[in-house]
């Protein structure tokens, strides 16, 4: 399973649009793998975990080849992670697709809805042939393409919305996609230690706070950061993974979506990571699991 990262900051990016900071000043001067866009990931090609507001930019600088892409898997409807309306730039007059092409794209309730909302005035003939919607719910697999998808509920969000993390399953290969989130719903810890017949070869996780532990976000029942995470927080997960066997010694963990309020510059994150036995993205790297 090849995981490429097109996008790797949280929602402002970095350096952040408006900011001034010491951080975001020396990301621009620095500029290389220390610039980062709004978080998304492909997987073989085909697969694409979200779709934010830099994804044309992903296409122009990154590896991204929307013409490939048969499967668009959201997370949540924020908009650092959903930003529809490009979606309606795949079909006549705005681009010509391949003959019976079909771009299937996946969320829940409030993902439809802003979807829906995205299509008012694009709807032809041509969107309701090339692009299909299809709903997804917590704890129930659905299958797009080769891949088998659990979704299962992150800590993210508002209690209207289930946002979510996924189990992807595609081939032998098993990867579970971890952010936006803070440290999981028990629900989810119940469901991921139900899965007993395989472990993960990659494990990717939210690592919006860096090394800062945010007090006003923890827990009073877990003791462990809610909405994101950080360094802490991504430990505490890999170790109930591994507890719960359905992830191993070698099994890859990988941290990403950071936010300029961590500092994130490359050499620092990727100093952080290894020193926890993690490996931290940069946009644009790939990486095999």
């Amino acid at each position: 399973m090849k995981l490429t990262f097109n996008g790797t900051a949280a929602a402002e990016g970095f350096p952040a649009v408006f900011c001034e900071c010491k951080f975001c000043r020396k990301a621009r001067e620095l500029g290389g793998k220390n610039i980062r866009t709004r978080s998304s990931c492909l997987i073989n090609e085909e697969y694409l975990i979200d779709f934010p507001p830099d994804t044309y930019m992903h296409t122009l600088y990154g590896s991204l080849k929307l013409s490939n892409v048969k499967h668009v898997i959201i997370t949540h409807h924020h908009k650092d992670h959903f930003a529809p309306d490009d979606l309606f730039m795949s079909v006549p007059p705005y681009a010509y697709p391949k003959e019976n092409s079909i771009l299937n794209i996946y969320g829940n309730e409030m993902v439809y809805e802003k979807y829906k909302q995205a299509e008012e005035g694009y709807e032809t003939d041509h969107t309701k042939k090339h692009l299909k919607f299809a709903p997804i719910y917590p704890r129930k697999w659905f299958t797009a393409g080769e891949a088998k998808i659990f979704p299962l509920k992150a800590d993210h969000g508002g209690p209207d919305e289930n946002s979510f993390v996924y189990i992807i399953n595609i081939g032998e290969k098993y990867l579970l996609y971890g952010h936006d989130s803070g440290y999981f719903p028990e629900e989810t810890w119940e469901a991921l230690g139900a899965l007993k017949d395989f472990k993960l070869n990659g494990v990717i996780l939210d690592c919006t706070n860096g090394k800062r532990l945010l007090l006003d976000s923890i827990s009073e029942k877990s003791g462990l950061e809610r909405w994101h995470m950080g360094i802490f927080t991504n430990l505490k997960v890999k170790e109930r993974l591994i507890k719960q066997g359905i992830a191993g010694e070698e099994t890859v963990f990988i941290i990403t979506h950071f936010s300029h309020n961590c500092g994130p510059l490359f050499d620092d994150m990727a100093k952080l990571a290894e020193e926890n036995g993690l490996t931290a993205t940069y946009d644009g790297m790939s990486i095999e699991i």
